[in-house]
């Protein structure tokens, strides 16, 4: 109902439709239809080429596409080991785990694939672990220490070995509980420890006490006297030994002391000495006037000597002339009147 005041609405433009009439469905076209039908088929093969192209990038991703090599990695259990997993050398991954299977004997199985590529880092004498973290998963790695050995062929079978840190974890906790217990003993009332910190008590008692460390090295506060009244004494003997130093270097080295003294008679024995050098140079001159008249002696005493000779030879000449003319005298009477005497 509306009221005489109501201004009626305006009728809308020509072309538009009136928003409060219902709508009238309009039909379409064959052609528009048909290319709607294209765009949806296009747009489903684009689906389809989109999912074939991640599908095989996957496939080329996880190496479906590459030449591999078949490695069987035998291990007491294959806790943590997943397919896909990768098998690293030196931090860079050269090999997938394909398939892991139990083998009749209880142990497991790890088919590992190593592509062909990086196959030559693997030899004969390779090691291969599997180590188990208490933080993250589990690892499988490679290590090659010589590099000149043999190839691994192909479908080698090689045993892992395992290193797990979480098995390590009770007997860490053993060995901490043993440790505590350890501790507990030495800290108890009856331990080393706190039988050192009692003696180590006493002794600061000690160190506070009357003597000191004195009475901690000497053992008793009486002994710690005794060494304080040999020092006492030392001291003394000291300052006794400092005034008879004194009274000595007075004596010694002073003005009427001995050292002056000795040095006047050193200068009254250089004085001396002088005299009896040149003394001993006269006697010296004598000594050449004695040699001198020696050789003249000696000479004269070799002249006598040849003199000597020559009249002892004069000498036997003639008693050589004596005896011939004794043996021809022809008046001798006697031997007593044969000889001749000579004076």
């Amino acid at each position: 109902m509306s009221s005489p005041h109501d201004t009626p609405n305006p009728p809308p433009p020509a072309g538009r439709p009136d928003p409060l009439q219902p709508s009238r469905e309009t039909a379409s076209s064959p052609a528009e239809i048909a290319g709607l039908e294209f765009k949806a088929r296009l747009l489903l093969v684009f689906m389809l080429l989109l999912v074939c192209g991640s599908a095989l990038y996957v496939m080329y991703a996880r190496g479906a596409f590459e030449s591999t090599q078949r490695l069987v990695l035998i291990a007491d259990d294959s806790d943590g080991v997943v397919v896909g997993m990768d098998l690293t050398f030196s931090g860079f991954p050269i090999g997938r785990v394909n398939r892991v299977e139990l083998a009749a004997d209880g142990k497991a199985r790890i088919l590992v694939d190593v592509a062909a590529k990086d196959a030559h880092w693997l030899r004969t004498s390779s090691v291969f672990t599997l180590v188990r973290g208490l933080v993250g998963g589990t690892n499988l790695r490679a290590y090659t220490g010589l590099l000149n050995d043999p190839l691994l062929p192909e479908g080698a079978e090689r045993t892992v070995l395992l290193g797990d840190a979480g098995a390590e974890v009770p007997k860490v906790i053993a060995a901490a509980k043993d440790l505590i217990e350890n501790l507990n003993t030495l800290t108890g009332d009856g331990g080393a420890v706190g039988t050192s910190l009692a003696n180590l008590q006493k002794l600061t008692e000690r160190l506070n006490g009357p003597g000191g460390a004195l009475t901690v090295l000497l053992g008793s506060e009486a002994e710690a006297k005794k060494f304080a009244a040999t020092l006492d004494r030392t001291n003394s003997l000291l300052a006794r030994l400092d005034t008879l130093a004194a009274k000595t270097d007075t004596q010694v080295f002073g003005d009427k002391g001995l050292m002056p003294e000795t040095r006047a008679t050193v200068v009254q024995l250089n004085a001396m000495l002088g005299e009896a050098r040149t003394s001993l140079k006269k006697v010296d001159a004598l000594l050449q006037d004695a040699q001198a008249v020696t050789r003249n002696a000696k000479d004269a005493t070799d002249d006598l000597g040849a003199l000597r000779a020559d009249v002892e030879a004069s000498l036997r000449k003639v008693e050589g002339l004596i005896n011939e003319i004794s043996r021809k005298w022809p008046f001798a009477k006697g031997a007593s009147e044969a000889e001749m005497k000579l004076p």
